[in-house]
């Protein structure tokens, strides 16, 4: 079984089951808040709850998990690096996504 998945920003160790706040996620990758919502109005990024928060937009209540950081950093670095708009940067993180998980179970089978 795989171990989990974490990463270590500003001297902070966030797993995938992590709970993060806007503010968080926007620190921990060098952003705006006004780039993260546009993330999750694109699809990119998953608010985790409240739910209904994305519909009235109160982004201080959203909550995001350990994973949307990783999704975040890579959509950022696309749209940065490549100059990908969001659009592209959505099929992009989906297909690195995949591509991941097909080479976790190759390693460590189905």
């Amino acid at each position: 079984m795989p171990q989990s998945e974490f990463n270590v920003l500003s001297g902070h160790i966030v797993e995938e089951e992590s709970v993060l706040t806007i503010a968080d996620l926007s620190r921990l990758c060098a952003a705006d808040a006004e780039r993260i919502v546009a993330l999750v109005e694109e699809g990119i990024l998953n608010v985790i709850e409240p739910a209904a928060s994305v519909l009235e937009r109160d982004t201080a209540q959203w909550r995001f998990s350990g994973r949307a950081l990783r999704r975040a950093r890579i959509a950022l670095r696309l749209q940065r690096d490549l100059e990908i708009n969001l659009a592209g940067v959505a099929l992009a993180v989906e297909l690195i996504e995949e591509l991941v998980q097909l080479r976790r179970r190759l390693q460590y089978g189905p």
